[in-house]
């Protein structure tokens, strides 16, 4: 491996990406991963579809699906069918450049699909528990304007960390234990002073994972007040399914990354086999099960597929 020394930084020319260890068979993990973003790629480019060319579904709510879905084929593209390219083939070998431009898009999509998921349950909160003043509050432009507020935060944190790690310095091992180019693992590699790093990695946490999270159950914890004041018990049984799925995909997305960023954070030791796992999973089962539990099991979504599938009948025949 040959280095590189820009003014006071010893830059190698790329990075070696661990992948699973003693692990066999690990290439069909990969192949999995590649067909859950395949259906990942259909499954949101299809709701994505609909939401733009049904003006019913021109409302804050489906504004704020139709962000999800940009944002859920993002995260998965940034990252799985880059590490599927290095484990399935002879090469874990990744320029030192492109490694930083998928660090860069993984630290933005990731923060940005922790901001969606509290954007729709901000969108819930609104409309269950103000339904007398939900239009009002809850415009189109309102909704477009918290969508690009919240993507300018991580947009500006992901330019400034991954400029603070090209201030660091990599004077011997250059193996990301990890599956991609996971600036966890990169910048603790360091050989010189990272502690803006840390510094930069406890805000995001606080920032991108646990402040929505935090949001996003004190929603939910209202919204249950709420449907358990007025509801009838038929209207709360079904309320409580959709919030029951709702959060079970919160847990899927968060639980297995903020178990993997506290442990950094505490700097408990965890294999790079779970490491992998965890955001493995994280960043490919959610961007799948998002536009199905969200939308595609909705009455009014299915009401506007039955419809385009009806005309579709009538212009053939």
């Amino acid at each position: 491996m040959s280095f590189v020394i820009n003014m006071t930084f010893v830059r190698p020319q790329g990075f070696d990406i661990a992948g699973f260890q003693s692990v066999l068979n690990y290439q069909y993990f990969f192949i999995f991963l590649l067909v859950v973003y395949m259906a990942t790629l259909f499954s949101n480019g299809f709701l994505m579809a609909i939401i733009l060319f049904v003006d019913n579904l021109h409302t804050p709510k489906y504004i704020a699906i139709f962000n999800l879905s940009i944002i859920d084929v993002g995260y998965s593209t940034t990252i799985i069918p880059k590490s599927a390219e290095v484990f399935l083939s002879t090469s874990t070998f990744v320029k030192y450049e492109s490694c930083l431009t998928q660090m860069f898009f993984v630290l933005f999509f990731s923060a940005m699909e922790s901001f969606s998921i509290a954007i729709l349950a901000y969108d819930r909160l609104i409309s269950i528990c103000f339904p007398l003043h939900c239009k009002t509050i809850n415009t189109n432009s309102r909704m477009v304007s918290i969508i690009v507020i919240t993507g300018t935060v991580p947009l500006v944190a992901s330019v400034i960390t991954v400029y603070l790690l090209t201030h660091l310095s990599f004077c011997n091992s250059v193996t990301v234990n990890s599956y991609y180019c996971d600036y966890g693992p990169m910048f603790n590699m360091a050989c010189n002073d990272n502690t803006p790093n840390w510094a930069m990695a406890y805000f995001s946490i606080v920032v991108f994972f646990c402040g929505p999270l935090t949001f996003i159950l004190i929603s939910y914890v209202c919204i249950v007040v709420t449907l358990l004041k007025i509801a009838s018990a038929t209207e709360r049984q079904k309320a409580f399914k959709t919030c029951i799925a709702h959060l079970l995909l919160v847990g899927i997305f968060f639980i297995p990354l903020l178990g993997i960023y506290i442990t950094s954070w505490a700097k408990i030791t965890v294999s790079v086999n779970t490491r992998i796992f965890n955001t493995s999973l994280a960043a490919a089962l959610p961007p799948l099960l998002n536009p199905i539990i969200y939308t595609l099991k909705t009455e009014e979504i299915m009401n506007e597929v039955k419809k385009l599938f009806n005309r579709r009948l009538l212009t053939v025949f």
